[in-house]
């Protein structure tokens, strides 16, 4: 991965004229990630929280690496192996782990909306790196400031503290770990650089540390798996490997690199419309007009955000 201060041509461009390959990673961000919030809650069936995150990622992870190493790619130097560490634990350890166990106790659909406050923290996470919002993402934070308060209140939420917690946890250390992989550590953290190795090996390597944190965190809290499993919940862990991990999120890491905020963020205003309408129709879930309502406010507060950005 380049250093974070290194332009890429396509953060240039305008989004109608960006290559085919960034066009795809938004689709696989935009759809694919839409899609496996309900997915994550089939696979709950027979593969506790952690247990089902940690084994996703540690497949995707080694089937990522091994197809990267047969194309060639070295593996990462000790200082790879400690940033893949530190993201992996921070963006899939902690903001997929608690978002799996939200999911036990709240509806997909009610957590995907909630997940939609991205691009609000990442505006007050830049701030210290002197990324100020403008006036419209500010009108947009405070929207979805609004929107949130009323999720939180709401009959989904509001019966499950537990399940608020760890959904706002959840996004909190993915937003944290979105930025640092990008700007490095604060000043206040060393300031360092989060430099992953190059390509998919970077990808790959993320996904296999994160995975072992999961798995450490799944030992310690006595987790067992159902044997055999669902189908259902087979099928969905499959989805998640394959598409949800290999596929969407080295396509968001890729954006992350080479494209603009307003670009790369774009998943929180999509996302929640797929996982919304998912939830109800497949799913069985049942919203209240007040949720639909606040869900749609969040919606709404990420497309003035990212209209500020851009």
């Amino acid at each position: 991965m380049p250093s974070p201060n290194a332009a890429h041509p396509a953060q240039a461009l305008p989004v109608h004229r960006l290559p085919p390959l960034i066009l795809a990673c938004l689709a696989a961000t935009w759809f694919i990630w839409g899609s496996t919030y309900l997915a994550i809650k089939w696979a709950l069936i027979s593969f506790p929280p952690f247990h089902q995150m940690g084994t996703r990622f540690l497949v995707a992870g080694a089937l990522l690496a091994a197809w990267v190493r047969w194309r060639g790619a070295a593996w990462p130097d000790r200082a790879g192996w400690i940033n893949a560490t530190l993201l992996g634990a921070l963006m899939l350890g902690v903001g997929y782990g608690l978002t799996a166990v939200a999911e036990q106790t709240v509806s997909s659909g009610l957590v995907v909306a909630f997940v939609a406050i991205g691009p609000a923290l990442q505006a007050a996470f830049e701030w210290p790196y002197g990324v100020k919002p403008t006036r419209l993402e500010a009108l947009g934070i405070a929207l979805g400031l609004v929107g949130v308060l009323g999720l939180a209140v709401g009959q989904g939420f509001g019966a499950s503290p537990g399940g608020l917690a760890a959904v706002l946890t959840a996004s909190v250390a993915w937003k944290l770990g979105s930025v640092w992989s990008v700007r490095g550590l604060p000043r206040a953290l060393g300031g360092r650089s989060l430099e992953l190795a190059p390509g998919g090996m970077g990808y790959a390597s993320q996904m296999l540390a994160g995975g072992v944190v999961l798995m450490l965190v799944s030992v310690l809290l006595g987790e067992a798996p159902q044997w055999p499993p669902h189908p259902l919940a087979l099928a969905s862990w499959a989805y998640l490997v394959v598409f949800g991990s290999i596929i969407a999120f080295s396509a968001f890491m890729l954006l992350l690199e080479r494209t603009r905020t307003a670009v790369s963020s774009s998943y929180a205003y999509v996302n929640p419309l797929i996982g919304l309408v998912l939830g109800v129709t497949l799913g069985g879930e049942v919203l209240h007009w007040g949720e639909w309502l606040a869900a749609g406010l969040v919606t709404g507060s990420v497309v003035l955000m990212l209209r500020g950005r851009t």
